[in-house]
């Protein structure tokens, strides 16, 4: 058994205390006090628990390292069946072996002397033992919860550090995209790339600040949204119309950086530019019965031309809702006539920031 620290050994002492001093008062309710006055008993029960605790208490902590042989509880146990005597004999002031004969020879104090010195042994290793016992229950569970605290922190910053991985994996792939786009634009001499380019950077400055982020609103997603579109549409102003709308209740709900910004992306470069006459983009965030529904509807190629959209984007954000909230889906399917329908749905939960 492992030895308690001094802030341990503080924090146990008074209750400690008030146990003994309870087991004293009922000794000396129970077993016979001859025709010693109730007080005087009580205070010979007291002195005997007392010492029986002081050396409990000494063996838990000293020696620090005992023999492999001995263990520390049967230390203790030996300490208290010592103490007890050594209890008995300071209880009745004896200080020198003539007051041990004047007390044998007193049939009062002899009868004392034994009714506390018999139950005392009887009971005192048991009591001591059963302590011990209660003593390592406390301890094996507080080691539980101390391991069982500890597992959650590392799951924790597991679960930290693979979004933190996912998130980084998003971010490239989003920033090459648009680049490529703009490469394309001003090899090709375009008089939309400066404009283009100009929108890139107003997209950047708004995003870049909440990228590290662990956690977002659908406010600012929506935004991030917004700026996109609006930046691809200048791209190809005559093959792409768009909307996004988000209920006023879902706002300030919690939603993962750039979570709804990859259904946008998947639906533009999927569904929208392998089409010669381009689409529609229809973004909508509702609130139902106590879930947050992500929404994005594209009238592009479909799911056969475009190819099924569930490559690492897709991928990386089911893992990440996933793990930001548990209960979470994603889901993707055709629309009529054609087009594609991607979807998130998670817990609606506000978000703390």
């Amino acid at each position: 058994m492992e030895t308690l620290s001094l802030p341990g050994w503080r924090k146990t002492l008074w209750p400690r205390l008030g146990f003994t001093l309870l087991v004293a008062l009922g000794f000396a309710l129970v077993f016979d006090r001859s025709r010693t006055p109730f007080a005087v008993w009580t205070m010979r029960t007291a002195t005997v628990a007392l010492v029986a605790l002081l050396a409990f208490s000494v063996f838990e902590q000293w020696p620090r390292n005992p023999p492999r042989w001995l263990a520390r509880w049967v230390l203790q146990l030996l300490g208290v069946l010592v103490a007890i005597p050594i209890g008995v004999l300071m209880a009745f002031g004896v200080h020198s072996g003539a007051r041990v004969h004047e007390i044998m020879g007193d049939p009062a104090q002899r009868a004392g002397f034994y009714g506390l010195l018999g139950p005392g042994l009887l009971f005192g290793p048991w009591i001591a033992f059963a302590a011990l016992v209660r003593q390592r229950e406390a301890q094996a569970r507080h080691q539980a919860l101390a391991f069982q605290l500890e597992r959650s922190e590392l799951e924790r910053q597991a679960v930290d550090a693979r979004m933190r991985l996912l998130q980084a994996q998003v971010q490239p792939h989003f920033l090459f995209n648009t680049l490529a786009n703009v490469r394309a634009l001003v090899k090709a001499g375009s008089p939309r790339a400066p404009a283009v380019l100009d929108s890139l950077i107003a997209y950047l400055r708004a995003a870049m600040p909440g990228l590290g982020d662990a956690d977002g609103t659908v406010a600012r997603e929506i935004a991030l949204v917004r700026a996109y579109l609006d930046l691809m549409h200048l791209r190809m102003p005559d093959r792409l119309q768009f909307s996004v709308h988000a209920d006023e209740e879902a706002q300030d709900l919690r939603c993962p950086p750039m979570a709804l910004l990859t259904l946008v992306e998947n639906a533009v470069r999927h569904g929208i530019d392998p089409g010669e006459e381009g689409g529609r983009i229809d973004v909508s965030v509702t609130v139902r019965e106590g879930r947050c529904i992500a929404r994005v509807v594209d009238t592009g190629v479909g799911l056969e031309q475009g190819g099924s959209g569930t490559g690492t984007g897709l991928a990386n954000l089911r893992e990440r809702l996933r793990l930001s909230f548990g209960d979470a889906q994603v889901r993707l399917a055709a629309n009529s006539p054609h087009g594609a329908v991607a979807e998130f749905e998670i817990p609606a939960q506000r978000s703390q920031a």
